[in-house]
C-alpha cells in the first residue's frame, strides 16, 4: 500500500494511494498515520477494507508528509562510500548518526525556505523508513519485521552551518523546511528490496545526484539493528539513511541552493517531490 496525508497544513487527513492514481481518504478507519496507529495495528486495517467505496479526494489537494508527528527524525552519515570520498572523508567504522529537528519536516511538494543569511543550502536525496513496532536490541536478521514503511526525505543541511560553526551536524540540518518527506509512505509489502532502488535527485531539471541503494555501506536491517542498541527505536519514528555522491558541497566548486531553485526528488517506487527554493523573506512577506 502507498499511504498518504493530504489537506492544509496542520489538519492533514490520511488516505491511500489507489492503483488508478487517486487517494482515497480512510479517516473513517484510521485517524492518521502517527505513532498511535503504527503501535495499535491501526493501519493493518486498511488492508481487510474495500478502499474502493470509499470518498475519492481531489486530485490537486495538497499532500504532507506521510507520517504525523514522529517522535524523532534520525539521520545517518556517509553511509555511501563514494559519498564519503566526495567529502573527503573514509568509511567509518561503525554508522555516524545524528538528529534533526522533527519541526523540519515538510510536505513533499511544499517550499524549502532558505533561513536568512543562509550562503551553504545544499541537496541530499536519501531513502527513509518508518519504525512501526518498538524496537530494542534488535538481530539483524528480523530487523526488516521492525519497518513500517519506505519514503523518500531529501535532507536540506546548510553546510556553513553544519561544518564551520563549531561542527555540529544537527544545526545545519535542523532549519524549518529541512526535511521534505514523501509523498508516500510505501509499506514493505510493496518494496520488494529496499537495497535495491534507484534514486535521482535534479536540481533545476539538471541532474545532481544519480544512485542506488545497492551502494549504502550499511542497509536498513543494519541501521534497524544498530540504532536499537544505541536507544529505543518507537512506532513512527523516521529514520534517514543516507545520501549517494552528487551534493553540492562535493562540487568543484561547490554548488548551493538559492532562491528561485527547484528541487525535484524521485526514488523508484516511491514517487517523487518538487520543492521550489524560496528565501525566507520571501515566506515571512
Amino acid at each position: 500500500m502507498k499511504l498518504v496525508r493530504f489537506g492544509k497544513s496542520g489538519f492533514e487527513r490520511p488516505g491511500v494511494l489507489m492503483g488508478d492514481g487517486s487517494i482515497r481518504d480512510v479517516s473513517n478507519l484510521v485517524p492518521d498515520f502517527d505513532p498511535a496507529s503504527f503501535e495499535s495495528g491501526a493501519v493493518q486495517k486498511l488492508r481487510s477494507a474495500d478502499l474502493s467505496i470509499l470518498p475519492v479526494v481531489d486530485p490537486s489537494v495538497r499532500l504532507g508528509a506521510p507520517v504525523a508527528r514522529p517522535g524523532k527524525l534520525i539521520g545517518v552519515g556517509l553511509n555511501y562510500a563514494d559519498h564519503a570520498a566526495e567529502a573527503g572523508h573514509e568509511i567509518p567504522p561503525e554508522p555516524i548518526f545524528f538528529l534533526k529537528a522533527t519541526s523540519a519536516i515538510n510536505g513533499p511538494h511544499d517550499p524549502i525556505v532558505l533561513p536568512r543569511h543562509s550562503r551553504k543550502a545544499d541537496w541530499e536525496i536519501e531513502l527513509a523508513f518508518v519504525v512501526g513496532k518498538t524496537a530494542r536490541y534488535v538481530e539483524v536478521a528480523n530487523a526488516l519485521d521492525y519497518v513500517a514503511g519506505y519514503t523518500l526525505l531529501n535532507d536540506v543541511s546548510e553546510r556553513e552551518m553544519q561544518l564551520e560553526r563549531g561542527s555540529q551536524w544537527t544545526k545545519g540540518k535542523s532549519c524549518d523546511t529541512f526535511a521534505p518527506l514523501g509523498p508516500w509512505l510505501v509499506t514493505p509489502d510493496d518494496i520488494a528490496n529496499p537495497q535495491a532502488i534507484d534514486l535521482q535527485l535534479n536540481v533545476n531539471n539538471i541532474p545532481r545526484q544519480t544512485g542506488s541503494t545497492r551502494t549504502m555501506v550499511w542497509g536498513v536491517a543494519e541501521l534497524v539493528s544498530f540504532l536499537s542498541t544505541v536507544f529505543t527505536l518507537h512506532p513512527g519514528d523516521v529514520v534517514g539513511t543516507g545520501t549517494p555522491p552528487g551534493v553540492g558541497n562535493g562540487m568543484k566548486p561547490p554548488i548551493y541552493l538559492k532562491a528561485g531553485d527547484v528541487v525535484n526528488v524521485k526514488g523508484a517506487g516511491l514517487g517523487e517531490q518538487r520543492s521550489a527554493v524560496l528565501a525566507a523573506d520571501d515566506k515571512d512577506g
